[in-house]
């Protein structure tokens, strides 16, 4: 029967290769159909999902709101441009900025979290008519030419003859450098609140606080990442607010959309100011079923009390889930790295012969948990009662 099953799959994957680019690793197994945090393979298996699609299904799988809001709005209007003003447009823009920090008040919607970094990058040079950008070491937001330009050791991959303009990365969490490097000189800096692709690794109060104060003294911006951080993944609406700090420039996608592919880029009004007709630019970003979608996922938010369960599956997962090959816990939320004795990878497949999927990260040692903001105790309780099955590597 395992033969059987892993021949179908082999069969699924030799098509896809033979039709894409075959760029990506993929687990051995073929979703068919998802409800709730389960994913449902076609050889039958029930999979709990803790990974939610790289953090992108905020609400989990088929979840009424979601699916009715994405149903009737593509029979009421599939696709409009930005060339005419939408109702359900402007609706997602005003609740979006009434869950961001306060000095956020205008959003200008793109079409994933590359695109939202990339705008708010050029945003920042526009604004500030300076050249050089600061980003966090072992940081990552995106694979597009100026997203990828502050992407920490992006120059593996990276591929464009230069970058877009002048980078350098602050170490992260020390607050001295930070103080040395951001001068006058400086656009601004971009950072990730919890750095999702390093392994949730959550950067430091005091180091948070020291690049707000040292942008804002020298005239520079603060672009908060929060692509994977946002959305009520770190138990607020983001995880800015979290740290109690307020950046000139935000970016959110991933959750945003709840499946359906959106980002977005928050701004105060003095950037905003800075921007006028023609000076930004998209074609899909802000459509109507992305809007719907966006809506229905800040509406479920807020209305199923999603970021006190978000807080409450967090501290439980930190006091049962440091079991067997699990050492320590870090980052905020569902965004969280469970560092391991032993590759995270190996961990990761050991799970998944529990049926419970997991993701790694940069940091090979750390395993990601991105789970659905509709997680439940009873899904934390197996999570912690498969780690315990995995001895621990000294045992």
């Amino acid at each position: 029967m395992a033969s059987e099953i892993m021949s179908a799959f082999d069969q699924l994957r030799d098509r896809e290769v033979a039709a894409t680019i075959p760029v990506y690793g993929q687990l051995p197994f073929v979703p068919v159909r998802a409800a709730g945090c389960d994913i449902v393979t076609d050889d039958g298996r029930w999979i709990l999902d803790l990974y939610g699609g790289h953090a992108v299904a905020a609400l989990g799988y088929s979840h009424p709101r979601l699916t009715s809001a994405i149903q009737n709005q593509s029979k009421e209007l599939l696709f409009q441009s930005n060339a005419v003003a939408l109702d359900i447009r402007a609706h997602a823009a005003e609740l979006l900025i009434s869950v961001a920090p306060e000095s956020l008040r205008r959003a200008f919607f793109v079409n994933s979290g590359a695109e939202a970094n990339e705008n708010a990058l050029r945003m920042a040079l526009v604004a500030t008519g300076r050249s050089k950008i600061l980003a966090i070491s072992h940081g990552f937001h995106g694979r597009t030419a100026a997203a990828g330009a502050v992407t920490w050791k992006s120059e593996k991959w990276y591929g464009f003859p230069a970058r877009p303009f002048d980078v350098d990365f602050i170490p992260r969490d020390d607050c001295q450098a930070a103080i040395d490097m951001i001068g006058d000189d400086i656009a601004a800096v971009i950072f990730e609140p919890v750095q999702g692709v390093a392994g949730a690794y959550d950067l430091s109060q005091e180091f948070v606080e020291t690049l707000r104060d040292e942008t804002s003294r020298h005239g520079a911006l603060l672009i908060a990442d929060e692509v994977q951080s946002g959305m009520g993944r770190s138990g607020q609406f983001f995880a800015c607010q979290a740290y109690a700090i307020e950046p000139d420039i935000l970016t959110s996608a991933k959750s945003l959309g709840g499946g359906i592919p959106t980002g977005a880029v928050l701004a105060s009004d003095e950037v905003a100011g800075c921007f006028g007709l023609g000076a930004l630019g998209t074609t899909f970003g802000g459509g109507p079923v992305a809007a719907a979608a966006v809506v229905a996922v800040i509406e479920s938010i807020r209305d199923e009390g999603l970021l006190k369960n978000v807080r409450e599956r967090e501290q439980q997962i930190r006091e049962q889930c440091v079991v067997g090959p699990v050492k320590k816990i870090r980052g905020m939320g569902l965004l969280l790295g469970l560092v391991c004795d032993r590759p995270a990878r190996e961990v990761r497949d050991a799970l998944l012969e529990h049926d419970i999927l997991t993701g790694t990260s940069s940091d090979p040692d750390a395993l990601r948990i991105l789970a659905p903001l509709v997680i439940e105790d009873q899904h934390v309780n197996r999570l912690s009662a498969a780690l315990s099955t995995i001895a621990p590597a000294d045992a």
